[in-house]
């Protein structure tokens, strides 16, 4: 299992979240914002308040929105393979 250690907002719906094995991940979760405890976050002022929940070791919002850290990690991309792709 997988636990965040670090989210930053970059754009949009996107974040950059590191993880306890140190790598790095852009994570868009814009098509993720479904459901009622999710619809708030659709502001992106509000997306923007995230913060990571020691505790439950992922990202949260004070709604009571969070996501697996292990779904998170599954849907990113590591940054490595983004400077890749730009490169």
């Amino acid at each position: 299992m997988h636990f965040v250690k670090s989210a930053s907002y970059i754009s949009d719906y996107k974040l950059l979240l590191s993880f306890e094995d140190e790598t790095v991940y852009l994570v868009d979760l814009q098509p993720h914002l479904d459901g009622e405890i999710f619809e708030p976050l659709q502001d992106v002022n509000y997306f923007k308040t995230v913060r990571v929940n020691p505790d439950l070791d992922t990202i949260v919002w004070e709604n009571g929105a969070d996501m697996s850290p292990d779904f998170l990690y599954e849907i990113g991309m590591p940054v490595a393979e983004l400077d890749k792709v730009s490169s």
